[in-house]
This record gives structure tokens, sequence and C-alpha cells, in this order.
């Protein structure tokens, strides 16, 4: 080859070089993530509870609730985040972007069912911030906005609806519906709300001001522990989400006559109890026909009335819960236990009533967002694998109006919504590591906006 021919060609090598490594982005400083550091403020949000340490109770809108979100803005303000509230509660810390393109959203939940741990939901907030953070310090400059989301009322514990905060925002809930929500005391969400200082006038008004408008998010992205047991007995640092199964929740009730225990012989009886028993039996049976692991049916709540000793049941109360990933099979056991249902009320002699709570789709993770999340592990040298939730969460419906996806990172025993509920501080620091990463590719950098798509 000739001299001159030789030169260019190495030149031409070198240019090419130096204009893939320009296409990269440089690596992220992430060494200002700790996880003892984010493990002392999940411990003390969780001192703001209705039941002492190590339980935490904080139903929506209560004092605690108020605390929690106050310390909330606290860190989001520490964070260097604008802070905002919409009309349903919901609170944004925004770093702001070079563009005004849609917003990269990451969010959980600061509410907790009675007697729950400290983690769950309240990793993916806490975790966010301290995301953010981090990519603030290693001077990172998003092309989008990154939006960090305290989502208002994930769990159904006082209105009776899980995830009106989400609903809310995407247009999956109706002012028929939030008017026929109350808590035990007769108290409407708006009446609670505006007690807070979240409220509207009317719910109507409410969802109006919470809807969030067409394209405003680009991707959604949860952090939360995976509430099950998988990772930790692979011994694996992440999961990558594939696919969220969703309940279809509904309230059963069963009346009989009653009578005294000992008056009322066994001939003559229809015993709600008893059908009460029977249907739940059905539920197990029906789930396990579906021949699949991610089938699963709980009977969660049963209520007996008079419920005395020397009564027979004249009223039972019970509330279903059934999952999967396949909404075609989950339908499939839902109709299997309701006509199981008039099959034993029918039996036992007794009236039925069946009113359904939800019965929401489940989800197939982005492809887009899990890809982002693999690549974080990767680049983190973090141990992964795909799995799906069999749990509900917040991002079941951000995926209606973004691309959206989890990391889940592991908890002792599969353990959750009970006071010892845990997860390391290693895990937690991996786990904010590689939610900073992800946000950082989907957001791409203000200093590379050509290689904003990740």
């Amino acid at each position: 080859m000739p001299r001159q021919t030789y030169l260019c060609a190495v030149v031409t090598f070198v240019a090419c070089l130096v204009l893939m490594q320009a296409g990269r982005a440089t690596p992220l400083d992430l060494s200002s993530i700790s996880g003892p550091a984010i493990v002392k403020q999940l411990m003390h949000l969780a001192t703001f509870s209705d039941d002492p340490n190590p339980a935490v109770t904080r139903l929506i809108f209560t004092p605690n609730d108020m605390e929690a979100r106050r310390y909330v803005r606290v860190l989001m303000r520490d964070a260097g985040l604008s802070i905002r509230e919409d009309p349903m509660g919901n609170i944004y810390g925004r770093m702001a972007g070079s563009s005004s393109t849609g917003a990269v959203v990451t969010g959980s939940h600061t509410d907790a069912i009675p007697l729950a741990g400290a983690y769950d939901g309240t990793l993916g907030v806490i975790g966010a911030i301290a995301a953010l953070k981090a990519l603030r310090a290693a001077g990172f400059r998003p092309e989008r906005p990154i939006d960090t989301l305290m989502f208002t009322s994930e769990e159904p514990t006082r209105f009776g609806l899980g995830c009106i905060g989400s609903r809310g925002m995407v247009g999956a809930l109706s002012a028929k519906t939030l008017d026929a929500k109350v808590d035990i005391n007769g108290t409407t969400f708006k009446d609670a709300s505006a007690r807070v200082g979240s409220g509207g006038s009317s719910h109507e008004a409410i969802l109006a001001g919470t809807r969030v408008p067409d394209g405003a998010v680009s991707a959604f992205v949860e952090l939360h522990i995976e509430q099950g047991p998988l990772l930790e007995k692979e011994g694996l640092q992440l999961g990558i989400v594939s696919a969220i199964a969703a309940p279809a929740a509904f309230r059963v009730s069963l009346s009989g006559d009653g009578g005294h225990a000992g008056a009322l012989l066994m001939p003559d009886r229809n015993d709600a109890g008893l059908a009460a028993a029977e249907v739940a039996l059905a539920v197990e049976e029906a789930t396990l026909a579906a021949g699949a692991i991610d089938a699963v049916g709980t009977t969660g709540y049963v209520q007996l009335g008079p419920n005395t000793m020397n009564s027979v049941p004249r009223e039972a109360r019970l509330e279903i819960d059934i999952r999967d990933i396949d909404a075609a099979r989950r339908d499939a056991t839902v109709e299997k236990v309701l006509k199981s249902i008039e099959r034993i009320a029918e039996k036992r002699k007794v009236r039925h009533r069946v009113e359904v709570i939800n019965q929401d789709p489940p989800v197939t993770c982005s492809q887009k967002v899990t890809a982002a999340a693999t690549e974080a592990a990767e680049e983190l040298g973090a141990s992964h694998k795909s799995l799906v939730s069999r749990a509900y969460h917040d991002t079941l419906f951000m995926s209606q109006i973004a691309p959206a996806g989890m990391i889940f990172i592991p908890c002792r025993n599969g353990w959750s919504h009970r006071p010892d509920e845990f997860a390391s501080a290693e895990n937690i620091e991996m786990g904010v590591k590689a939610l900073a990463l992800t946000l950082a590719k989907l957001a791409g950098s203000a200093e590379n906006e050509s290689h904003s798509e990740l």
C-alpha cells in the first residue's frame, strides 16, 4: 500500500473513532447516591404513622399523610426541584430540560395500608428524588424535563379504590365514580382533599385540573421493591418488569334469614356464613383451574352479621381479588367464580348480589423503557432478570398515556404489606443508581440532543 494511501486510511480510522466517542454519553458519576442515606430518609418518613414502629399506617389526607407530604416537599426542594401540586394532591418535583418536549416521569406513593412497612411505594418516591439530586450533582443536563411524582392514594384503603391519583391523571376516572367513593365516616374524596388544600369545588373540577395534557409525558418508570421472592431467591440485584398483572375486584353480598344458634335446626338454616366459606373456596378452585402461575385469587375481606357466637349468620360480605397478566384468562376465571356464586346461593338458599369494584386491563411494559433499564443495569454491572409484577402499581395507568416500565429490587423473603418489610441499603443504592441512569437515557442529554432516543 502506498504511504500516502496508508496515512489517509489511518487518519480516517482515527476520525471515525473520535466521532464514535463523541456520540457516546459521558459516563455519569453517581457516587453521590448513598444507600444508607436513603434508608435514613425512609425511616424518617416511616415515623409519620398511625401505628407504632415498625408498623406503618398512613391513610391518604390524614394528619400523618400531611406530615409525609411536607417531608417529601422538603426533600424535593433540597434536590433543587421546582414543586407543584395538582387538585387531586399528586405532588410533582421537576428537573428542567433544555427543550419543552414531554417529560420523563418517575415516582410512586407514600400512603400505606394499616400495619404495613417502610418501603412499599416510598422507595419509588424517596429514591426518585435521590436519583435526580445525583444527576444534578453529576452535572447532567437533560434534554427533556424529568419529573418526580408522589401519587395520591395508590392504596385503596380509605376510599375503596386504588391508584386514584394516577387514574385521575390519565383520564381513567369519572366524577360519578369518585362521587360514590366515601370513607368509613362518609367523607367524600372532595371533602377530604379540600381539608388539606388540594381539592376543588367538585369532583369534576378536581379531575379537570388533574388530567395530564396529551404529549406531556414521554415516558414513565417506577422503582419499587419486588413484593415477591424471586430476586432474593436467585441472588439478583435488579428486576426489569416485562408485564403488570391487574386485578378484577368485586364485592359479594349474601343474605339469609339468620336465627338462634341453638333453636334453629340444621335442615332449616340458610346460613350466609357457610355460603361465604364456599364462595372463598370457589375462588381458590377457579384460580387453580386457570393452570397458570401468574393467575392468583384472594378473598381478602369477609364480614358476617350479626357476627355473634350464638347467632346463625344472616349476612355475609366478601371482597374478592383475581389477578393475572393475561386479561382473557383472568376474565374467564372471574366468570367461573360468578357462576359458582349463583350455584352456591341456590344451594344454600341465600340471596346474593355482586358489585364490581374495578376490572382494569393488565399491561405489557414498553420495550423502550425496559431496554433503557436493561442497558442501565448492564452498565452498572448489576445482576438482573426480566420478570412480571403480580402487584398493582400506578405504572399500570401511566402506561395509558406514555411508554412505561418498572425496576424492582429484592425485598427480604418477598414480604410486603407487613411491618417486617425490608430491603437492604446495598440493593436500594443499586436500584436508585439504575433508576438515575435509566432516566438519563430516556431524557437524553442537552449536550448531545441527537442521541436523546436511547
